[in-house]
């Protein structure tokens, strides 16, 4: 047997030579992580369609990873700690972290930047066809997920609870599963019903009903209108009917959107890229789901944004005419 015997300097040789040769491209590849939502939801759809069109750029050097997080609040903290450099966040989490007001009472976090808003998301409640839910105020005594803590379906619900007076105590059960186990719970009948924040069609409310008799319930008493009233980034909106079996009537809920956000301390040429990816290939982007079919990008870079939009993004929606 032939053996092959390296000298400590060989190898030490070795390896600086390698590395000599390897740091131009490593120093130019650049990495980032956005977070999402749950993988049943349309947030892990946005942050995947984001990374696919940005690890399409052939010169950026931009390496984009979306993984699966705790939502809206948990994403903005995510960015704020340093662990995320974009997240997908509602409309109204966006409002009350640059504010410091909600989830963020007294800590306004005045970097946060908006980059653009993408689809609508009405708050979606589904309950069981036999657990006598009709209305909002039918969920008192009964058995309902709330929602995990950091999410916007929870973040939501809670506004929705302080308008009603309501804590948690005013349900049997507050459950506070994820995205990805609430409709297995309902079909389990280990709850009631189940809400949850988020763009249409959806796999969650796809398999829920498909597997359970259920139905969603309108959200439009007068607490709710209050609500909408006293809130600006929240608006009445209709879930079409006919998405999802034995729901063929159109519903009328209230809900925010989703928005792409980052911080200040972002490097402005990835946001840059990373908005370019996405408008100069738009069509595509559109098709990676239902949800995206009738966005507009003028509207997209100028409504429902509170925090003021990156220097990066700003750049881009400039050159295309889109803002002053």
């Amino acid at each position: 047997m032939k053996r092959h015997v390296f000298s400590t300097a060989a190898f030490s040789g070795a390896l600086i030579a390698a590395a000599t040769f390897a740091s131009p491209a490593v120093a130019q590849e650049r990495f980032i992580t956005i977070g999402t939502g749950g993988q049943t939801g349309v947030y892990y759809v946005v942050g995947q369609s984001i990374c696919r069109l940005v690890n399409r750029l052939e010169d950026a050097d931009i390496k984009c990873n979306a993984p699966s997080t705790g939502g809206s609040v948990a994403n903005i903290n995510g960015i704020k700690s340093g662990e995320l450099d974009m997240g997908v966040a509602q409309s109204d989490v966006q409002y009350q972290a640059y504010n410091g007001t909600g989830n963020f009472e007294g800590e306004a976090y005045e970097d946060l930047r908006a980059v653009f808003r993408v689809h609508g998301e009405p708050l979606t409640l589904l309950a069981r066809a036999d657990s006598g839910i009709e209305t909002l105020d039918d969920l008192e005594g009964k058995r309902v997920n709330i929602g995990n803590p950091g999410s916007g379906q929870r973040n939501t619900m809670e506004v929705v609870m302080r308008a009603k007076g309501w804590t948690e105590d005013s349900f049997s059960l507050a459950s506070q599963l994820d995205a990805a186990e609430m409709a297995a719970a309902l079909a389990d009948n280990n709850i009631d019903a189940m809400a949850y924040v988020v763009g249409h069609p959806n796999g969650a409310i796809q398999e829920a009903t498909t597997t359970v008799d259920s139905h969603l319930v309108p959200l439009n008493d007068e607490t709710v209108q209050g609500i909408v009233d006293e809130f600006p980034y929240y608006s009445m909106s209709v879930i079409p009917g006919g998405l999802y079996k034995g729901n063929d009537e159109d519903v009328e809920t209230f809900g925010v959107a989703a928005t792409f956000v980052t911080t200040a301390e972002t490097d402005e040429d990835i946001i840059y890229q990373t908005v370019k990816a996405v408008f100069d290939n738009f069509d595509r982007f559109k098709r990676l789901h239902p949800a995206f079919e009738n966005l507009d990008p003028e509207d997209m870079v100028t409504s429902g944004l509170s925090a003021p939009l990156h220097e990066g993004a700003a750049r881009y929606y400039r050159e295309q005419g889109w803002i002053e």
